[in-house]
């Protein structure tokens, strides 16, 4: 009887060390102040991976006492040990900390006489110091839209191979398509945004005489948006050359529309 009990418990440990070494499909939710799509989830144990949806979800294979890393350009490195009880739930949460750079306070020690010629004289003011001099990557160009931070999240961070290793985060951004497909989407957005302004400024010379209604107007438009050298034209800043492309366009748009009826 005693050896009985003695297999039972032993073939209960083997049943449970069985499931535990069992990859399971477990599911996961980032959380964050600012966006948590496309972030890379790596199980550094069993060489997973995958990338959080729109909404910071994410499932992966993973068992108990597996680590997962998850990383992303706006955020702190997270390393994340999953536990049996999370096996045994199937989800759970991760949070994430916001990867600021933090400079040291300024302090002004200087007091202000009034006089501009005494106080520049004792002014301890040096160069301004911009992005480059703190080793901040700075961008002085216009904001980024919603899309474009995404793309510069997906492929920034400099080569995908240097001396000094791998950008993985980039690596498998362009692995998986995510890179291409926002860069897609970013042209998709400058070529609706470029039609927008040419809408305001050369609708009313390209429709003088009213030719066409306001719906084939809107199809005029998207047809020359399909042209390869639209967004290059609309960029180039010469009006010139600009509405010679529209109007040439535009005839050849007429063209179309007269082919088709015909037939």
């Amino acid at each position: 009887m005693k050896k009985i009990k003695i297999l039972i418990i032993v073939t209960a440990f083997l049943s449970i060390s069985i499931t535990n070494a069992q990859l399971n499909n477990v599911s996961g939710q980032l959380i964050a102040n600012d966006e948590v799509a496309g972030l890379h989830i790596q199980n550094k144990s069993q060489a997973k991976y995958t990338i959080s949806n729109e909404d910071g979800s994410f499932i992966i294979e993973a068992k108990a006492s597996d680590t997962l890393v998850i990383s992303g350009v706006q955020y702190k490195k997270k390393e994340f040990i999953i536990t049996s009880e999370i096996i045994e739930i199937g989800h759970f949460n991760v949070y994430l900390i916001e990867n600021v750079s933090e400079l040291n306070e300024v302090v002004i020690g200087k007091i202000l006489t009034g006089s501009l010629e005494s106080d520049v004289e004792n002014s301890d003011a040096e160069t301004e110091i911009n992005f480059y001099d703190l080793g901040i990557p700075g961008y002085k160009g216009k904001p980024l839209t919603q899309n474009e931070r995404k793309l510069h999240d997906a492929d920034g961070g400099g080569p995908i191979y240097t001396g000094l290793g791998v950008n993985v985060h980039k690596l498998l951004n362009r692995v998986s398509g995510r890179t291409k497909k926002l860069k897609n989407i970013v042209e998709l957005d400058n070529r609706e945004a470029c039609t927008e302004r040419l809408k305001g400024e050369y609708e009313s010379i390209l429709f003088e005489k009213d030719t066409l209604t306001k719906s084939l107007r809107i199809e005029y438009f998207l047809f020359c948006q399909e042209d390869e050298e639209f967004l290059n034209l609309c960029n180039a800043n010469n009006e010139l050359k600009l509405l010679e492309f529209l109007q040439a366009k535009l005839l050849a748009y007429q063209e179309n529309r007269k082919s088709v009826t015909e037939d």
